[in-house]
């Protein structure tokens, strides 16, 4: 059949035997050096010449590059809108994303066109560069496109798109002509010419269509009125720093936008305020309104919503996207192997030597893919496109879990604001768990979303590989795969198992830092009373439990490991010793490789199964808790909490003889009502749950006071009026006048926010300077503002620890007193204040300040002798009023009442004539304690400012990017030297093996060439003994991945147990001193979070790390023993990666460093919230709250973005660079190969070199991981170093009599104490004697050494001059724990432990029970425990909650009594106690507050010296003494 001259003249024609006449330069002719010219002739028509259409195919490029170059280098002014915006991120023009992913298609299909011209030249005798030239040319052109429209779009200037509109029509058309020439030609598919051209008119039609549709949208040409655009707010909100929503396609998917921010991190640290604010889209407030409606949406009478279809139908769209990201990328990781069977198979078939010159000389297409070089091309562009599919599906699943976490910390938050009171106080939901919800089950089903897209790519991936293990080895390889499929369930049943541990590790954990929390809350009390070891003891053995869990938790983690390790081993032995058993021979080195590649991509689904199952478990029981939690009890929705006031209300009116009810009233008395009365209760009766009553039968009507014995419900009452307890008959209704809708209250226990004094104080309304002043001089807080070290803007917090107890109850009740309210609910405001304070309160505050303010004051108090300021009083008794009415009505009344109320005010009175001591004598305690604990915290912070003045900028930057080596030693030597050596002999053995397990399978396959013939006798022979050397390396293998698996778990149990043991001990025997300038949240921390992360973090981190190292490094070894051309190429890639991993180290541990430094605040706020519940909503505050509770999640969310993206960064250049890798390894190889290397060696170097893309971004993740682990490790070390206190002494237990102290007989002679040697002494040559029995009242101003002196007989303090005699024993040279346990002490702030009443009186068991009931009763305690279930067993929750303060006193009290010491030492121990308590409790002997004028001696201290000693009626009768001075100060 004739072809047309087209055809003829597309291949090249030369005459045989004529001489060439071309001469000049034959490599440079675009139509090939013809001798007869005919490739130049068109006497068949010029559309006729192959050579002139491929010339015509080269104009448009040309046209393009001709018209773009100069715009693009000339530059224009930029067109877009005068909003200032983030520049070069404003995509705006329609169908933008297609445009990106047709031209990547263009120019991947334009690298296969100049392949194929580049192989059908080769096949010439002279060179045609019409052949390539076109399609090179095309590239270029494609590629200025894409940047030429990103400049026109980022700069909106759409008129010049018009050029790109003109090139795509000139190349569709000219395309189009040339694939018509094919047609005629009867070129088909089967040619690789005719699909690339078919390929690209289908592309440069699709790009037209693009650009048509531009043009349609924007009205740019053509119309007369063009569109305008706005770029979105995000980008003209400056304070939007995370771009990659807004980024184009390449950005995106190589986070190039991350550039600045990761290499500025070099220079200067990345702050908050660089990451800047979340876009809209991923904002908690979007995303929690996502949540609620479709969770709202399936609400039904009697079925609770479920939380997985709102979940899936708010984020179910991003995951769906992910999963496809991920499917593609799955799919394309199958090229890797299938193309190193095509290299090895090919790389020795030499092709045909011989030029062609046949007219017609196409490439088929699968010829074309028989060239290895085109094969080694293919394979790094599949690995570049796999990886960034990878990458992609990650992000997306990452940002939506994110995004998801968001939206269930919203939800769980507003649920907290309406959570029934009685749910906290009861039991029911403690903050504990309120504080799981937050920190573990929303991170659990976050953690959940970002493995989700493996749970269904995972079977896809599984099932794709076993087809083609099939394809490539038969039989043979389905028996090795249902080695993987065979183990896959032992591999879920470990992670099951590796789940149940991991709950009763956390389990023990949460026990052991609940007992270490009470022991460091305690810690002065347990010193005082020598009860530290006691305790210490019992969070070793709950520790003890923790560790047996950890062990087996760390013995599944290194079976887990083992087999992820040894599965793929096992397979493959499996594999080639049944293939070499059936077949009856070895497999050839193509099919060889290819199936080691597809066994280690079988393994990462395999290995992820287990930890995508766990998870998803954890996932089921986390969506459990949270769908009970969003179920729970809420809070009355009465329509006065929602601020509509139109409900009828019964009223309260007074009348001279009392009270009357009306029921229905008209609207005019009931306006006239509403401006007199605030707060009214008519017959309520309220319980805190659904069984027993609190309270019953009240009538409430500007001063009202309530009063009663501790326990009587003073303080239900009040929660009752603020609608937090639960109504029987529903007759309560708060009217609050003027329309204002918050009441101002105070808490028995003082709830303090971490903020600043003034944030604490003005609490969210506006500043007026002389409000604020008026309220800090009432509760006399200047004195102790004046001792911050930055006053009023001085943080304070972890629930208010670093301040006393008194001067968080004054900053409470300034609260309450600031806020312009109404009504002003205080709870007991005097129960932490001393007599003085108390009086300045209650003067200045509430009958000066709040009376003036016209304002209702509802107040609980014990102190009686503020009830003739009352308007009206409510005495109670057992959770009824027993009397109510004004001081005069109760005279008339009830005598019996009044009388009573008498002796005690009385009593009271005498109190404040006799106590001298009263000059702020527990203020001055509180003042002192606060002004050496910020002594001390300036100290150390003006330490850490010097040194970080001596560092500049260049040695920080330096210091920051290097591991911290050190730290890593001495963690691994807390592990034990025998553990380091075995670990590192083993790893390393391990890696020898496993290259010579590979080595050995290459050498054995390549005596089999592709095409050997089969079945020789001599083959099996030979067969045998390599089948045996194989068999056993792989057995080895096996064991010594056990071995290592187990060794590098065990180090790490072996660290955690020998830091935590020590730290534990240091701690416990630090002395006080340390307790008082270490904030107790961050001893904490160092007990549970640095501990978790020392227990669980470091040793899989550190065992991935060795692993991903050492793979990497035998894979660079194997590559350059194959071809040491590699080493070459190594350098320059080296010098890369050296780069990338300094960049990503430094800035990961920034980003990371602020996301935790995020997370604190606002898991603090969710449980400050939990804690101040009833504050914050008797405030009305609940809205600032959720504000500031999104602020804080949508700050922790960008920094978790920021750090993922940046993962993400390391991840793609990493795996880029992994791609590089196995180019240049192949490229290498096939060049290595024309010098005879062995086509086995070059399977095994390929297949070396796609493992280390694989683990190369691992080395780098797990080094930053390891380094921002390893500070845990620091923080720990940095305590270890702490000094003790001596407990030894140099008296020997024996030497002391067992009744000592039996008289109590004290000389102080010549005593100097002070708290630190760095500190002034705050006693100087102190010197008394206390006779046996008397009882001792000691009094002086602020900072004279009362506290001071109390301490030394403990000696807790360092007496560094004198001494104490007690009996004539020198105490500092007893040892600590005799000298502490015979003594007692009471303690101003009452401390219970968790367990029950038995433990707390008596945790070393010694006492019998009738010595413990004796105490009780002393304390007026014996029936109240009676009544209790369990009697001395009766339970004693955490802090003591379930008692109030008064009782938490009491019990204190009965403890001191236990001990039946003859030295009692009492620290204004009666403060939360009314009157009528305290005057049944006994007489003690060293005493500091009440009834001085009884006592038998009286000291007065002034300034650490004792000014005055003797009988309290001496001292009064000298004029001129200062306890005179004092007494009459009071009177």
């Amino acid at each position: 059949m004739d072809l047309p001259s087209y055809c003829r003249n597309n291949g090249t024609q030369r005459v045989a035997g004529l001489p060439d006449q071309s001469g000049g330069m034959p490599g440079l002719s675009f139509c090939g050096n013809d001798r007869n010219k005919s490739a130049y002739s068109v006497e068949d028509g010029v559309l006729n010449n192959g050579c002139f259409v491929d010339a015509l195919n080269l104009v448009p490029h040309v046209f393009l590059l001709f018209i773009t170059f100069p715009i693009l280098f000339i530059g224009w002014g930029s067109q877009s809108s005068k909003v200032q915006i983030h520049h070069n991120t404003w995509l705006h023009f329609p169908g933008h994303n297609l445009r990106w992913i047709l031209t990547f298609t263009l120019l991947f299909v334009h690298v296969c066109e100049i392949a194929e011209g580049i192989v059908s030249n080769i096949q010439m005798e002279t060179n045609h560069l019409h052949l390539f030239m076109p399609a090179f040319m095309g590239f270029i052109a494609a590629t200025t496109s894409v940047v030429y429209y990103h400049n026109i779009e980022t700069s909106n200037f759409p008129k010049l798109l018009l050029a790109l509109f003109i090139y795509w029509i000139l190349a569709f058309i000219t395309k189009s002509i040339k694939l018509w020439k094919f047609a005629e030609c009867y070129v088909g598919v089967r040619h690789l010419r005719f699909c690339i051209n078919a390929m690209l008119v289908i592309l440069y039609g699709l790009l037209m269509a693009v650009e048509i549709n531009v043009i349609r949208v924007r009205r740019y040409v053509f119309f007369a009125n063009p569109q305008k655009v706005k770029p979105p707010e995000d980008l003209q909100d400056l304070g939007v720093r995370f771009l990659q929503p807004f980024v184009n396609l390449l950005s995106k998917a190589t986070y190039w936008w991350m550039n600045p921010l990761i290499i500025g991190a070099h220079k200067r640290p990345i702050e908050l305020k660089k990451i800047g604010k979340l876009p809209i889209a991923m904002r908690a407030l979007t995303n929690y309104l996502k949540l609620k409606d479709a969770y709202e949406d399936q609400r039904e009478p009697d079925k609770a919503p479920s939380l997985w279809r709102s979940m899936y139908r708010a984020f179910g769209r991003p995951i769906l996207l992910s999963s496809t990201f991920r499917y593609l990328a799955d799919l394309l990781g199958f090229a890797g192997p299938l193309c190193i069977s095509g290299i090895v198979k090919h790389l020795n078939t030499k092709p045909n030597s011989t030029k062609s010159d046949d007219p017609t000389s196409l490439i088929f297409s699968d010829s074309f893919l028989h060239n290895t070089s085109v094969l080694a091309v293919l394979l790094f562009l599949a690995l570049i496109l796999q990886r960034t599919f990878l990458q992609a599906s990650y992000y997306v699943t990452i940002e939506t879990g994110i995004n998801l976490r968001g939206a269930l910390l919203a939800m769980i938050y507003n649920k907290i604001l309406r959570l029934s009171t009685s749910n906290m106080s009861m039991g029911e939901m403690t903050l504990g768990q309120i504080n799981n919800l937050v920190a573990i089950e929303t991170n659990q089903l976050m953690w959940f979303l970002f493995l989700c897209p493996n749970l269904w790519a995972m079977p896809v991936q599984i099932v794709m590989g076993v087809i083609l293990l099939h394809y490539l080895l038969g039989t043979s390889a389905l028996i090795g795969a249902s080695v993987i499929v065979l183990l896959a369930p032992v591999q879920y049943l470990i992670a099951t198992k590796l789940a149940d541990t991991q709950k009763s590790t956390l389990d023990h954990s949460t026990d052991r830092l609940k007992k270490t929390s009470e022991i460091l809350k305690g810690i002065k009390l347990l010193k005082l009373y020598a009860w530290e070891n006691i305790f210490c003891d019992s969070v070793e053995d709950t520790r003890g439990k923790e560790l047996t869990s950890l062990r087996t938790f760390a013995l599944y983690t290194s079976m887990s490991i083992f087999m992820n390790a040894a599965i793929p081993i096992a397979a493959v032995l499996v594999t080639f010793v049944s293939h070499v058993l059936i077949i009856g021979s070895r497999p050839s080195p193509s099919e060889a490789f290819a199936a080691l590649a597809l066994f280690h991509i079988l393994v990462t689904p395999l290995f992820l199964l287990s930890t995508v199952v766990r998870f998803a478990v954890k996932a089921l029981v986390s969506v459990q808790k949270l769908g009970e939690f969003l179920q729970s009890d809420e809070i009355g929705e009465d329509s006065w909490r929602n601020g509509d006031m139109s409900v009828s209300l019964d009223t309260c009116t007074k009348h001279p003889g009392g009270m009357t009810w009306d029921g229905s009233i008209s609207e005019l008395v009931l306006l006239r009502l509403m401006s007199s009365y605030s707060v009214q209760v008519s017959h309520g009766f309220f319980t805190w749950g659904s069984n027993l009553s609190t309270l019953a039968d009240i009538n409430v009507c500007q001063l009202t006071m309530i009063v009663g014995q501790v326990g009587c419900g003073k303080s239900s009452l009040l929660l009752a009026m603020l609608g937090e307890m639960q109504m029987t008959p529903t007759n309560l209704h708060n009217l609050d006048v003027k329309n204002r809708y918050s009441v101002a209250y105070a808490t028995q226990k003082s709830w303090l926010l971490n903020a600043t004094v003034e944030e604490n104080i003005t609490f969210g309304s506006p500043f007026n300077k002389q409000r604020y002043k008026t309220v800090i001089d009432a509760c006399s807080l200047q004195p102790d503002i004046d001792l911050l070290p930055f006053g009023d803007q001085t943080e304070i917090g972890e629930r208010g620890i670093n301040l006393s107890g008194g001067q968080r109850q004054r900053i409470c009740v300034g609260r309450a007193l600031y806020q312009n309210t109404n009504i002003v609910f205080l709870d007991d405001p005097f129960s932490a204040l001393d007599i003085h304070l108390s009086d300045h309160l209650m003067q200045e505050g509430i009958l000066k300040f709040l009376q003036d303010d016209k304002r209702t004051v509802v107040l609980v108090t014990h102190k009686l002798q503020y009830l003739i300021h009352a308007d009206w009083i409510i005495a109670m008794k057992d959770g009824s009023v027993l009397r109510d009415g004004t001081l005069k009505d109760i005279q008339t009344h009830d005598v019996e009442l009044y009388e009573h109320w008498k002796t005690l005010m009385n009593r009271q009175d005498q109190e404040l004539e006799k106590d001298t001591e009263i000059d702020n004598c527990q203020t001055a305690l509180e003042r002192k304690t606060l002004r050496r604990a910020f002594y001390s915290r300036e100290a150390k912070n003006q330490e850490e400012e010097e040194e970080e003045d001596d560092d500049n900028m260049s040695t920080t930057t330096s210091r920051r990017s290097k591991i911290p080596w050190s730290l890593c030693w001495r963690y691994l030597s807390s592990g034990g030297f025998f553990m380091v050596f075995l670990m590192i002999f083993s790893k390393l053995l391990k890696h020898s093996v496993m290259v010579a397990i590979d080595y050995w399978l290459a050498t054995w396959t390549a005596t089999k060439t592709e095409n050997t013939p089969v079945n020789s006798t001599t083959d099996d022979s030979t067969d045998c003994e390599y089948m045996s050397v194989f068999i056993v390396l792989c057995a080895a293998g096996i064991v010594l991945c056990l071995i290592t698996s187990l060794t590098v778990e065990f180090l790490g149990l072996s660290a955690a147990t020998n830091l935590h043991h020590n730290l534990l001990n240091k701690i416990i025997h630090a002395p006080i001193r340390f307790f008082d300038v270490t904030p107790l949240g961050q001893i904490l921390n160092r007990f549970s979070a640095d501990t978790n992360i020392i227990d669980q973090h470091i040793p899989p981190t550190l065992e991935s790390l060795t692993r991903s190292t050492l793979l990497c490094l035998s894979a660079i070894g194997v590559i350059a023993f194959v071809t040491p051309f590699f080493l070459i190429t190594l350098f320059p890639l080296a010098v890369i990666f050296y780069f990338i991993q300094k960049y990503f180290r430094v800035a990961s541990k920034d980003l990371q460093d602020l996301d935790d430094s995020t997370q604190l605040p606002l898991l603090c706020h969710f449980s400050e919230t939990a804690e101040g519940l009833t504050t914050i909503r008797a405030f009305r505050h609940e809205a600032r709250f959720k504000q500031r509770m999104l602020e804080l999640t949508d700050t922790n969310n960008t920094a978790y973005l920021f750090l993922s993206a940046a993962n993400r960064w390391l991840e793609v250049r990493t795996d880029y660079l992994g791609a590089v890798i196995v180019l240049t390894a192949a490229v290498t190889s096939i060049w290595s190969s024309l010098y005879l290397l062995p086509s086995a060696l070059v399977g095994l170097g390929l297949t070396y070199a796609l493992t280390v893309t694989n683990y190369l971004n691992w080395v780098v993740r797990n080094l930053a991981d390891l380094e921002v682990q390893m500070a845990a490790v620091k923080k720990v070390n940095s305590f270890l170093s702490t000094e003790s206190e001596n407990y030894e002494g140099s008296m020997d237990n024996s030497q002391v009599p067992e009744d000592w102290p039996q008289h109590g007989d004290i000389k102080i002679q010549d005593l100097s104490v002070r708290y630190d040697p760095l500190l002034k002494p705050v006693l100087k040559h102190v010197s008394a004697y206390i006779n046996p029995g008397q009882k001792v009242g000691i009094c002086g101003r602020t900072g004279s050494g009362k506290s001071s002196l109390s301490l030394a007989f403990f000696n807790m303090v360092d007496m560094f001059e004198g001494q104490i005699l007690i009996d004539g024993v020198d105490i500092s040279k007893l040892p600590l724990q005799t000298l502490r346990s015979r003594l007692s002490i009471i303690l101003q702030d009452p401390v219970l432990f968790s367990g029950s009443i038995r433990f707390n009186l008596d945790p070393e068991r010694t006492c019998t029970d009738d010595r413990l009931w004796e105490a009780l009763e002393i304390a007026q305690l014996k029936n109240m425990v009676k009544a209790l279930p369990g009697g001395l067993d009766a339970v004693v929750t955490e802090g003591g909650e379930n008692f109030s303060v008064g009782q938490r006193q009491l019990f204190c009290l009965a403890r001191a009594f236990v001990r039946k010491s003859s030295i009692l030492i009492m620290d204004e121990a009666t403060a939360s106690i009314d009157m009528a308590t305290v005057r049944s409790l006994p007489p003690s002997r060293l005493h500091r507050v009440h009834t001085i004028l009884e006592a038998d001696l009286v000291i007065v201290m002034k300034r650490g010296n004792i000014m005055e000693i003797d009988r309290p009626e001496a001292l009064l009768e000298q004029e001129d003494s200062m306890f005179a001075s004092f007494v009459r100060a009071d009177m």
